[in-house]
């Protein structure tokens, strides 16, 4: 179960602005008030006491928020955003750029594993370190969506199975 939200920021900032859509999806689910947040060593934030999981998102325009029952992670960027020449030899593995190499609209594409990579990270726990030059996603990944104008990916840890 994902719940997702996301709003513009009219005037507030991002940070406001995605918390408060934290607060506003949480008590939508449980009917109780956000509860205490706490940080690992990473700097990822989670609940303590709570077994929701969240994340949160957001860029000069958008926030973005997720809740769930297991692991989650959203990131997002604006689709105008203009892309560092240069960084997609740095952040791209062989078969990313390969990808990339074919697409019709490559600064949108690249966006697109852009936000799979931050996710990955945030989902993982450890945060962007270094160039996340080691992964395999492809630009046409499902767990990305476009959302008013921006690329949003959504990342869920799956549930263990049983043998």
């Amino acid at each position: 179960m994902i719940r997702f939200g996301w709003r513009r920021l009219e005037g507030r900032t991002g940070h406001e602005t995605a918390w408060k859509l934290l607060e506003d999806l949480y008590r939508a689910e449980t009917g109780e008030s956000l509860p205490p947040v706490a940080r690992t060593d990473r700097g990822k934030p989670y609940f303590p006491d709570s077994p929701w999981h969240f994340s949160l998102s957001h860029t000069p325009r958008h926030a973005f928020c997720v809740l769930s029952d297991r692991n989650v992670a959203v990131d997002g960027e604006e689709m105008d955003r203009q892309v560092r020449p240069g960084l997609e030899q740095k952040i791209l593995s062989p078969a990313e750029a390969e990808r990339l190499a074919r697409e019709e609209n490559p600064r949108l594409a690249l966006l697109r594993l852009w936000v799979l990579k931050e996710a990955a990270a945030k989902l993982s726990g450890e945060g962007l370190r270094g160039y996340p030059n080691h992964t395999d996603f492809s630009p046409e990944d499902p767990r990305v969506r476009e959302v008013d104008g921006c690329v949003v990916a959504i990342m869920q840890e799956e549930k263990e199975t049983l043998p």
